[in-house]
């Protein structure tokens, strides 16, 4: 999917002795959004912006290094290399003594020779480093601008994990003119080293800039225009996060040293095998319990009493995305915790004065936002005519930002069809539930509309497999707890007048170990292709039992 920009010039951050003036550039493409005020949190909103990239830059997939060239040229010289070395092994052998102390001399003295050229090698390095990372941000950050708040939205490089830095007007003066909207803003990696000379005693300017939408020449040589390839997966992601938001959950509040606590077991020990969760064991009225698995050690929040009202044990994969809230702690009143369920979503808010960052972690770090395997959260929830559609996104246009029972009363409709419509404009990107301050508000991810039938699916084998479990073709569903851990799933699946047995056997992290299916896409291909249609829809029956639950 391609994305058009057109900026006015690019984001700059200007820092002198007694004053520090971001200017982010918005892309004119899209409709007016600008907003210029003062900032009066300084070092919680530094430290809140530097977690966003962060979270912009994210990337815990395993990279295997690139070896073509080397086993290029090791297939071109090895027979030639081997047979030159077995002619002449006995007269080295007998030079290898001389040799090996000739070459400690030479090696020390090419220390020392060499040591500026290592060190300049090194920073050129760090340099590349840092230049490369700007090419991983597929998507330049979603800034919101409402009239209480202003958001900004990112999207990690794995796509597993998601971040919202809402600020209140109160962390403002001087708030000026603004227009509300959305709009993406040219990022580049420069800017976080300026973010990080925002200090208390210097006064800092933020500046979403409306130049560029009075400039009526088209072609000004300032303009900077983009064209970026965007993965379906982003898009997918983006919106599977949106819906996320206003499921179910389990909410637990914590306390900074609890999420200290959290990061230090983990920068303390590195795990071997499996599993690799964390298991938050949650009883009414008592200290929160979390045991990091596979090493089973305990710790209690004893700051932070449960107050739910039944008892929950639930597991968390993908837990060293934690750290990215690390940097935070220090500056953080409290931690609010959603839990979705085990293997689910959860959502980790940082509370900061007048300001909150909202992680968004995926089931687990492989299983990002886009893939499919725990639930389908972009089906339709209902049906709602065109004009009810209409009338709810109309009235909250008004708004800007609304409550599903305001809106009812705007619209005359009843409270079940609004938050169908709002979840039908949530899937498309056009609205997003505020998590912190429980409303739905308005916020286009994209200037045009987003193809909605090639975002929907991520394969073929997912559209099949949904249209099994929307159908009812799955029967005699059985979940069986394995003694070594995992979980078997065993069910009948009916298509086409025939009947198959499935059956999935997840392991101790909750992903396909193994399976079974009687149709042809499994006897030719096994699991090597990915789990059939039949094998998907198993398992998002599963989860949907899982959120019921």
């Amino acid at each position: 999917m391609r994305f058009n920009y057109r900026y006015y010039g690019a984001s700059t951050v200007e820092n002198s002795a007694s004053s520090t003036e971001m200017r982010f550039a918005p892309d004119t493409l899209r409709p007016p959004t600008h907003f210029i005020a003062e900032l009066n949190k300084h070092i919680p909103f530094r430290e809140a912006i530097s977690a966003l990239h962060d979270v912009v830059v994210a990337d815990q997939r395993y990279h295997a290094p690139d070896k073509t060239a080397y086993k290029a040229w090791l297939a071109q010289n090895e027979e030639a290399m081997l047979a030159d070395f077995m002619a002449k092994a006995p007269e080295l052998r007998a030079q290898l003594p001389a040799l090996n102390n000739q070459l400690k001399g030479i090696r020390d003295q090419k220390r020392q020779l060499m040591q500026p050229f290592y060190d300049a090698q090194r920073k050129y390095y760090n340099y590349l480093y840092q230049t490369n990372r700007e090419l991983w941000i597929a998507l330049d950050p979603v800034i919101t601008v409402h009239p209480d708040r202003v958001f900004f939205e990112c999207f990690s490089q794995d796509e597993s994990s998601y971040a919202s830095l809402s600020c209140s007007h109160e962390v403002f003066d001087r708030v000026g003119d603004f227009a509300c909207g959305t709009t993406n803003i040219d990022y580049s990696e420069a800017l976080y080293g300026e973010f990080q000379k925002i200090r208390d005693y210097k006064t800092t300017r933020l500046a979403i800039a409306p130049d560029g939408f009075n400039v009526r020449t088209a072609d000004d040589p300032a303009f900077i225009e983009q064209k970026i390839d965007v993965p379906d997966t982003w898009v997918r992601g983006f919106l599977q996060v949106s819906s996320a938001m206003n499921m179910p959950s389990h909410r637990l509040d914590l306390h900074p040293m609890d999420i200290h606590n959290f990061c230090q077991q983990m920068r303390r020990k590195k795990e071997r095998v499996g599993p690799r969760s964390i298991r938050f064991v949650l009883k009414p009225g008592e200290p929160v319990r979390v045991i990091f698995e596979p090493w089973n050690e305990e710790l209690v929040c004893r700051r932070s009493v449960y107050k739910g009202n039944t008892v929950e044990e639930i597991r968390l994969w993908g837990r060293r995305r934690l750290l990215l809230l690390e940097r935070l702690i220090p500056v953080a009143d409290s931690f609010t915790v959603h839990l979705m369920g085990s293997g689910l979503p959860s959502f980790w808010i940082a509370n900061l004065p007048d300001m909150q960052l909202t992680l968004g972690l995926s089931g687990w770090t492989a299983n990002d936002w886009s893939r499919a395997g725990q639930f389908d959260l972009l089906a339709p929830r209902g049906e709602v005519d065109d004009d009810s559609k209409a009338a709810v996104f109309t009235a909250l246009s008004r708004r800007w930002f609304a409550t599903a029972d305001q809106l009812a009363a705007d619209t005359g409709l009843s409270r079940l069809m609004v938050e169908r419509a709002l979840s039908l404009y949530t899937q498309a990107g056009r609205v997003i539930f505020d998590l912190t301050q429980r409303v739905y508000r308005l916020r286009e991810l994209a200037r045009d509309p987003l193809p909605m039938d090639a975002l929907r699916f991520s394969s073929a084998a997912e559209a099949e497999a949904t249209a099994l479990l929307t159908a009812g073709a799955l029967s005699e569903v059985k979940i069986e707890q394995i003694a070594e851990g995992g979980i078997r799933l065993q069910a009948s699946v009916k298509q086409l007048e025939k009947k198959r047995d499935v059956m999935l056997r997840l392991d101790a992290d909750e992903r396909i170990a193994d399976g079974s299916c009687q149709c042809n896409h499994f006897t030719q291909n096994r699991l090597r292709q990915g789990p059939c249609s039949h094998m998907l829809a198993l398992r998002m029956a599963y989860a949907k039992k899982a959120v019921a639950v």
